[in-house]
């Protein structure tokens, strides 16, 4: 292959002739040139990847005659501008109200990690011709479907702006024959996907206005967030019918403050915090399945002393919260099941201390006094009631000045829950070592297509059904899962968790109406099952972050099409 060759096979688009699918060269540019525009979370180049897919949408036939369907609808007191993008597409064919929405996130993570590469990191024409400059020092894989000409690099490539240009082509096919739909198609593009969620949570009461104002029945959403193999060389392309759940539990560790001359007097912080740690990160057995699938066991995202500078007394307090994965327990469930894990954690620190203490004694010759240290553990709505009896103020005013002075102060909203959970255990008069635990930010509900909801189960088959024929037409393997394995936006499309489930998160999630409000009883209104096609993709998060052009761009606006044609025509 000569170097021509090689160049027109990277860039695709280059070589294209009057045969090429004029939807696959469409997926491409807009993919590219969605790409160009930096829109790394929390930063201004999230309003300017709204401003231009809004500006895409806007210049579609269909919308110059019916603009006041195309939405730019601002995020609340979001210093940045940023804005949810919606459009809708009201079918012709009859007055049937039922609706599918296509809708995906469009923002990226950061380029850091590209390196000397990082100039181009939003340039996929420059960044493939500096990856072949460098090809023999890639790994092999990405070397190969470098030189496969298959593969867009680029961040977002993958995640998710190839989806988003995927959905934005289908819109425009279906506009140019609105006369064909019987129902509707609602898209919805949405920032702070990577972060908190942000978008898409204001985007409820949107949806909600849009479902009342044109009497819309959701039949069902479908997200293009990227799908990948599940393991070396896994080619399958997975649907999903629901979404992962995600828990912030955090612990706060008050221990017993000591000179470290006489060590065994107290009870260490960070003691308790590592073996909360040895104990619960990466513990299979907390992995919480449903029909056989499982998500990623809990992983400790933090852990620290709360020491504020350097001395020889022992530390007397730690901080330290974990990312949990849910599929089908309910919140109290895993409450009571981290509540004995930090009970046994406790003891076993405990035990651990006094076996030292009685070895230490022998080696020094002298004899061991009886050992009456305890640890309690408690919740935070504990630790709220039993402030409240001490304190002769308005306790939720005060906690409500904390938040908003942390607040302003630019503290991590994690930190913010922190301070209050202190500031009340100060207010309890505790003194001995107490584990006190509670929720923070964010909270993403799960959700899914479930087997025992029987309109659930049949939605789902009839899915099944569709992606199996359409798989063999057109030479691909489908797999049905229930969950998609990361975290998205979908979890704010449906909630499986009873009231009961979610009032005991409520009670134990400092604040929550003010550092991460989810509008539970919208969303239960909406109930709108989620589905994911996706973008097949490598690497996302990852410099060699790439898409496969010829499904992506090929096949799955086909597969989207051909299930509008199913329900709506």
């Amino acid at each position: 292959m000569t170097e021509i060759d090689l160049m027109k096979k990277i860039f695709p688009d280059a070589a294209a002739g009057s045969g090429v699918d004029t939807m696959y060269a469409d997926c491409l540019k807009l993919t590219k040139d969605m790409v160009a525009v930096p829109s790394q979370n929390a930063t201004s180049g999230e309003r300017d990847i709204g401003d231009f897919i809004y500006q895409y949408i806007k210049k579609i036939p269909y919308f110059k005659k019916h603009p006041e369907q195309v939405m730019a609808v601002p995020l609340k007191n979001d210093p940045l501008g940023r804005r949810n993008i919606l459009a809708l597409l009201i079918g012709e064919k009859d007055d049937c109200k039922d609706t599918v929405i296509l809708h995906g996130h469009t923002d990226t993570v950061g380029v850091e990690d590209f390196g000397s590469l990082k100039d181009c990191a939003f340039d996929c024409d420059r960044l493939a011709a500096r990856l072949l400059e460098i090809q023999d020092q890639l790994p092999m894989e990405v070397r190969e479907d470098l030189l496969s000409g298959d593969y867009l690099f680029g961040r977002g490539s993958s995640d998710m702006k190839s989806g988003d240009a995927v959905h934005m082509t289908v819109l425009a096919r279906l506009c140019e024959q609105p006369q064909r739909l019987r129902g509707n198609v609602l898209v919805s593009f949405n920032p702070v996907e990577e972060s908190l969620h942000t978008g898409f949570i204001e985007a409820v009461d949107v949806l909600l206005k849009l479902k009342e104002k044109y009497r819309l029945n959701y039949l069902f959403a479908i997200n293009n967030d990227y799908i990948c193999g599940m393991y070396p060389g896994d080619e399958t392309r997975y649907v999903y019918t629901g979404s992962v759940g995600k828990l912030l539990p955090c612990f706060y560790i008050r221990g017993k403050e000591t000179h470290v001359g006489q060590a065994f007097e107290g009870v260490d912080a960070c003691r308790i915090g590592a073996e909360l740690v040895r104990l619960m990160n990466l513990n299979c057995d907390m992995c919480d399945g449903y029909k056989g699938e499982f998500p990623a066991p809990p992983t400790v995202l933090q852990m620290r002393d709360l020491k504020p500078y350097y001395s020889v007394q022992t530390p007397i307090s730690a901080f330290l919260y974990f990312n949990y994965m849910v599929h089908n327990k309910s919140v109290s469930e895993i409450f009571d099941g981290l509540k004995a894990l930090a009970q046994k954690a406790a003891n076993h620190v405990l035990s651990e201390m006094d076996e030292r203490y009685r070895r230490y004694c022998e080696m020094v010759g002298i004899a061991a006094a009886e050992q009456k240290a305890s640890i309690h553990v408690m919740e935070y709505r504990d630790i709220y009631h039993l402030a409240q009896k001490h304190y002769s103020g308005d306790l939720d005013g005060l906690i409500l000045q904390i938040a908003r002075i942390s607040i302003k102060d630019c503290a991590d909203k994690r930190e913010t829950a922190l301070k209050i959970v202190e500031r009340l255990f100060e207010l309890s008069q505790i003194k001995e070592p107490t584990i006190i635990l509670f929720f923070a930010t964010p909270h993403c509900p799960h959700n899914t297509l479930k087997d025992e909801v029987p309109e659930e189960k049949a939605l789902a088959d009839d899915i099944a059904a569709l992606i199996a024929r359409f798989g063999a037409e057109n030479g691909e393997n489908y797999k049905l899962m229930h969950f998609f394995p990361s975290l998205t936006d979908s979890s704010y499309l449906k909630i499986d968790d009873d009231d009961a489930s979610i009032q005991a998160l409520k009670e134990n999630f400092p604040v929550q109406e003010l550092l991460y409000p989810v509008p539970y009883e919208k969303i239960r209104d909406l109930n709108i099952p989620g589905l994911n096609y996706g973008a097949f993709g490598k690497d996302a998060h990852k410099w060699t972050e790439r898409v496969k052009m010829s499904y992506s761009f090929g096949k799955l606006p086909k597969l989207i099409i051909e299930t509008i044609k199913t329900y709506l025509m």
